[in-house]
């Protein structure tokens, strides 16, 4: 039997808190969550399978909020599985 071995994610590059603070303050829940969905999709190469993976959500709950994001005219990253 085979298993498959998939890719690590990429790390993030590491922040001090009074880098993260100034994007956070000001900003609706929704607002850092789509950032955060596009930021770990532009990561991923545009892979919605890893970038579920590594937000810890669905690809159906990825793609329904990508879905969202294109219906609001908000440029997503290539898809790419």
């Amino acid at each position: 039997m085979t298993h498959a071995v998939s890719a690590p994610p990429v790390p993030a590059p590491a922040l001090a808190p009074n880098e993260i603070v100034p994007l956070l303050i000001g900003s609706t829940v929704g607002e850092v969550e789509r950032e955060l969905v596009l930021q770990t999709l532009g990561r991923c190469g545009g892979n919605r399978t890893r970038a579920a993976r590594v937000l810890g959500v669905s690809v159906r709950t990825l793609r329904n909020k990508i879905r969202q994001y294109v219906a609001d005219g908000i440029d997503v990253p290539e898809h790419r599985d």
